[in-house]
């Protein structure tokens, strides 16, 4: 049976805190006066203006508890049915427009229960509006309920006074069993998630962020729902405990309930048909359209959900678009693309700059024997049509992997890799290093894209967009110490050589020698990898010397375009009395170390630890000040990457410091030659879709496919590559002319 309790009707717009919330000395305002911050002047109603207000078939309980200003109208107020405490601001001769809706300022048809207004509104056929706090300009017109609970959270992962810890709601990302589970507030990061969701054996730390959580937010009951200036909303149907920023506009929304709609002038929030929104966090620029279902969620800025897609107990990271398809218990970094009606995304970590095409199923549990699986995919992810994983699986950066059923968990440590499930000859295959080979232009143009695309308004994060990176360039490292061991092995076992007692540093020096000096011999070679797949088949390495050498080739570019870059930066008028030691001096560590991506930032492992400790020992009191710190690394990053380049050009060439002043013109002279050919590449993997006979087929003739495709000789992106690689090279021979570039 619904239990519905009868009340006087003296109650309607009264007591909206019970009592027992109520300090000693304050009453069911307190909090409203609070959030009620305006130099206006209010006043009662005069005799007149209620007798034109009554006339206008206007009602209210007490007419002396609606108070106005002297730019009050009441001609502007009509069929209303007001009840409690009403505030209304300035009602002038205006109609507002948007959008081409155009509707006179003022109340019309709406009953109305302790709500402040400001000045010039046009609020129609609102049926039920219920303590609400309504900004200047604002337009609401034709929704069924717009309430706000004494007990209204907006969408954080708090309980209030008198609520029991089992109303708490909770993020449950990377794993369907809740065992990462995180708690919202306004603020978070991709980092905050990563963190929280990361160190899960850290009972103290993970004790902190609760208690974070609980400091930023008020338990105190009886916080108002809010409406900024100039928001408009339109044609929907509940929208309960939401709180809206200004210059949002919301339309035909089925239902919205316990929600934060952060929206700004300069980066506007939008919300559109058949939406439903619950339990929710929504940052400023983001785009929710046409029969979107968002559960559990959190939305970073200028994000997009969209043609009914489904985000459940999820992150979903700046720039990043979700459309069609289903996601859920993932923490998605920003810059993410999957727009296809059948791809699936669940308990995964994906780290960015990633592109989910039609038919991929990641996540899916019904292959495993529990709900406790998950997937972790670096930067670059990029798995095929159609393609399904089995947890777990875990993926170095910038892997693409090829259309197919993939029946065993998987741990892919080969950076820009294709993977291929050969199943006419039931064998894995691998191509390391396959983006530089066959395709520079979607790698280069991914990283350019996403930097584009960043529209943050406030960046308190530094995302790393560059392929090139310390977390690439270390998973290069591992992955060329991988090809030596794996080629070491496989030539011995071709020998009918044992090799279980050799050690693997031996198997590493004889695999590099064959990768530099013997590749007719290694193509002669079946190089099988180890550790890659949870089966018995043989995984297979195709192509390991290419490969291997273009892993060189870009750790050696990376290391030398890092330094010639920040020597620019330290001066912008020309690094001609910039010299290396100048960049030395500035340079805190000794060894490349760990880089993790902290939410799209890169952070050294040594200075997460830092942050971590701060927290627990209590130095770091609050998540502002967390967010503080990201900034702090992010203003030392290029520093910092430019001192890994640094201890990674010694490594990489297997030099001394002392050594390098003979070496730098060469290695300048290299970078450059490797900066052309990748521009050179993009070219020519961009040209292939102009000499492919069958992507020629559909068009009569060549100038019939230009009008269509365009001319490969205008296109943008390839010579902006060309002409940053002609401005590197006059970059890197400035440098060459100078005889103290060294400095050492």
């Amino acid at each position: 049976m619904n239990n519905i309790k009868k009340k006087p009707i003296d109650h309607l717009g009264y007591g909206f805190i019970e009592g027992r919330f109520l300090p000693e000395g304050k009453d069911e305002y307190y909090l409203r006066e609070e959030q009620f911050r305006t130099d206006k002047k209010y006043r009662k109603l005069k005799a007149h203006e209620i007798e034109i207000l009554v006339k206008n078939e206007n009602t209210s309980d007490d007419w002396n508890r609606v108070l106005v200003t002297d730019k009050f109208n009441p001609s502007y107020v009509q069929g209303c049915n007001f009840f409690g405490m009403i505030r209304i601001g300035d009602l002038e001769p205006f109609l507002l427009e948007y959008h081409d809706i155009q509707h006179p300022v003022g109340l019309y048809n709406s009953t109305i229960i302790s709500c402040d207004f400001g000045d010039n509104v046009a609020v129609d056929n609102v049926n039920h509006l219920s303590h609400y706090q309504v900004g200047n300009e604002c337009m609401l017109l034709n929704i069924n309920e717009m309430v706000t609970s004494n007990y209204a959270k907006f969408g954080n992962g708090i309980v209030k006074e008198g609520e029991e810890e089992r109303v708490r709601i909770w993020l449950e990302l990377c794993n369907e069993n809740g065992g990462r589970r995180i708690l919202p507030f306004e603020g978070m990061l991709a980092g905050d998630a990563f963190l929280w969701t990361k160190y899960r054996d850290d009972t103290q730390l993970m004790n902190r962020f609760k208690e974070l959580v609980d400091a930023q937010n008020d338990s105190r009951r009886g916080f108002y729902g809010t409406v900024g200036d100039r928001t408009v909303i339109k044609n929907c149907k509940i929208i309960k405990d939401v709180k809206i920023g200004s210059d949002a506009y919301i339309k035909g929304a089925n239902k919205l309930k316990n929600l934060t709609v952060h929206s700004l002038p300069d980066a506007r929030t939008q919300i559109g048909e058949g939406c439903e929104l619950v339990n929710g966090i929504i940052n400023q620029g983001c785009r929710v359209f046409y029969g979107v279902k968002a559960v559990r969620f959190f939305m970073g800025s200028h994000s997009n959900l969209k043609y009914g897609a489904r985000l459940i107990n999820s992150y979903l990271g700046n720039n990043a678009t979700v459309s069609c398809c289903e996601v859920l218990n993932s923490l998605i970094y920003p810059g993410h693309e999957q727009h296809h009606n059948n791809s699936f995304l669940t308990a995964a970590r994906i780290e960015g700059q990633s592109n989910m095409a039609a038919g991929a199923t990641i996540g899916s549990n019904h292959n495993s024997r529990g709900n406790d699986g998950e997937i972790v995919a670096r930067r670059g992810f990029w798995p095929g049509l159609c393609v399904s994983l089995k947890h777990n699986s875990r993926f170095a950066s910038y892997c693409l992997i090829n259309k197919g059923d993939y029946l065993y968990e998987l741990d892919v440590p080969l950076p820009f890799s294709f993977v291929y499930n050969d199943e006419s000859t039931a064998k894995l295959y691998l191509m390391p290093a396959y983006w530089f080979m066959y395709n520079v232009y979607a790698l280069a143009r991914n990283a350019w894209k996403y930097r584009t695309r960043d529209r943050r308004v406030h960046k308190r994060q530094q995302i790393e967009y560059d392929y090139l990176a310390p977390d690439t360039v270390n998973e290069t490292f591992a992955a060329m110490a991988l090809l030596e061991k794996w080629v070491g092995t496989a030539y011995l076992q071709q020998k009918k050589q044992a090799v279980s007692d050799i050690p693997a540093e031996k198997l590493r020096g004889i695999g590099k020698d064959l990768l530099l000096n013997k590749e007719e011999v290694v193509n002669g070679l079946t190089v099988k990898a180890e550790g890659v797949e949870n089966s018995r088949r043989d995984v297979v390495v195709v192509k390991a010397v290419p490969a291997y050498r273009w892993y060189a080739e870009i750790v050696h570019h990376y290391a030398v375009s890092t330094l010639v870059n920040q020597l620019a930066a330290t001066d912008p008028a020309g690094p001609s009395d910039q010299h290396l030691a100048d960049l030395k001096k500035n340079f805190r560590f000794t060894e490349r170390g760990n880089w993790l991506n902290v939410g799209g930032q890169l952070i050294r492992e040594e200075d997460v630890e830092a942050l971590k400790e701060d927290i627990r020992q209590q130095r770091i009191k609050s998540w502002d000040e967390i967010h503080k710190r990201y900034l702090e690394l992010g203003a030392a990053y290029p520093m910092d990457k430019a001192n890994h380049a640094w201890l990674t050009l010694l490594e990489a060439n297997a030099i001394g410091e002392e050594e390098l002043p003979a070496l730098w013109p060469s290695f300048l002279e290299r970078s450059a030659e490797t900066m052309q050919k990748l521009a050179d590449g993009a070219h020519a993997s961009r040209e292939k879709d102009y000499r492919n006979p069958f992507r020629k087929m559909l068009y009569e003739n060549e100038s019939e496919m230009e009008a269509v495709m365009g001319r490969l000789e205008d296109n943008d992106f390839v010579n902006m590559l060309r002409e940053e690689a002609a401005a590197y090279r006059e970059q890197t021979g400035r440098l060459l002319q100078q005889n103290s570039y060294i400095g050492l």
